[in-house]
């Protein structure tokens, strides 16, 4: 590559990590807010919200990458210009389709790495996101200890705590139990503790009562106790195995999928295959985000007022890649034979990019002198 070439695309490389950092940590951050509550709410510890906050980090980092390719592209063209360093370039013969050379390669890279997230990371981290997640709907802790509220863990059974002391003991406890049609248990203890045998977990309660209500006769007994031993892992019934989602496979799965895995995800193979070029088509945007801030840039040439028109066109246009995009995305999954129709903002993207670079290279008339 020449030296202008390498310059560039250093300069764009830097600004895309830039952008990149900024963008993720917004989407992050917007995530890790909503997830914060929920997980440690339940009872789960703070390493419990950093792992699943990172396993989203993958699919942040798909949509993030197209908009700070586009963002680096108009901020490094918009800043040569204004220092006339490409006003410079183009005088020594580098035609407007020649300095998009590194914009090219640099749109490359940014869809190649579109792709590795689309068809391997995003797949692999959504489906260990959404294990981990079964994994704590599962977890007794998180069904049960939620202070202040009455929560249901199985049907008939009611359960309450008031408080929950650092170091673990459960505060004021009432447990409802009618699973048994003959009769209503009720248990109400000053604290507990939640210990783990080898026989499942054990609610042990102390200085507590419980009531029976017999259905039949409507006769109320009751019962002191010091301290009371309770099976909670029978609250629970146990569930089936989670079944996994199409969009938890890999491309590499998806193209060759077993019946099995057909029946398992419910799909057909046109539906998978729609999904394959769905996630390229999305990989692609790395490409047409860059070229259509860079050509929309050398549109009209240098200005001593700045670039401001062209940056509103460049945003015009990808408004109407991302129309287009959501157009093919929704025909496609209506009717899986219309997968061609993913790539409609693709090919639009590119005409655009070419289209805005013809203008820029279009030789322009001078204005004769009027004559005096």
């Amino acid at each position: 590559m020449a030296r202008f070439d390498r310059y560039m695309l250093s300069q764009l490389l830097v600004l895309f990590g830039f952008f990149s950092l900024i963008l993720v940590l917004v989407y992050w951050i917007n995530r890790a807010v909503s997830l914060f509550d929920a997980i440690l709410g339940d009872g789960q510890s703070a390493l419990v919200f950093v792992e699943l906050t990172l396993l989203t980090l993958p699919g942040i980092i798909r949509i993030v990458i197209p908009l700070a390719g586009f963002a680096a592209a108009v901020y490094v063209t918009n800043r040569l210009s204004s220092e006339s360093e490409l006003t410079v370039v183009q005088a020594t013969g580098y035609s407007p389709l020649r300095l998009a050379r590194p914009v090219v390669v640099f749109g490359l890279f940014v869809a190649a790495l579109g792709l590795v997230l689309t068809h391997i990371l995003v797949p692999m981290s959504t489906e260990r996101l959404k294990d981990r997640e079964a994994e704590l709907s599962r977890n007794m802790t998180a069904r049960l200890l939620t202070p202040g509220e009455f929560t249901t863990p199985g049907s008939g059974t009611t359960f309450y705590i008031r408080d929950i002391t650092p170091e673990g003991e459960l505060r004021d406890i009432f447990l409802s139990d009618s699973r048994d049609p003959a009769a209503t248990l009720t248990y109400t203890a000053g604290s507990a503790y939640l210990v783990r045998t080898e026989f499942g977990p054990q609610l042990v309660m102390l200085d507590g009562l419980v009531q029976r209500l017999d259905r039949a006769s409507e006769r109320l007994t009751t019962s002191t106790f010091k301290d009371f031993a309770y099976d909670i892992g029978a609250l629970i019934p146990a569930e089936d195995g989670r079944r996994r989602s199409y969009d938890e496979l890999t491309t590499g799965a998806l193209l060759t999928a077993t019946p099995a895995v057909l029946d398992e995800v419910r799909r057909s193979p046109a539906d998978l295959r729609a999904l394959v070029h769905e996630r390229s088509a999305e990989a692609a945007l790395g490409l047409v985000g860059p070229l259509l801030g860079f050509a929309a840039l050398m549109v009209g040439g240098f200005s001593r007022f700045g670039l401001g028109r062209q940056m509103l066109l460049a945003v015009m246009l990808v408004v109407i890649v991302k129309v287009l995009e959501s157009i093919g995305t929704k025909a496609a999954r209506s009717d899986p034979t219309l997968w061609p129709m993913l790539y409609l903002h693709i090919l639009a993207g590119l005409a655009m990019a070419a289209s805005c670079l013809a203008w820029a290279i279009r030789p322009r008339r001078v204005r004769k002198a009027v004559p005096a």
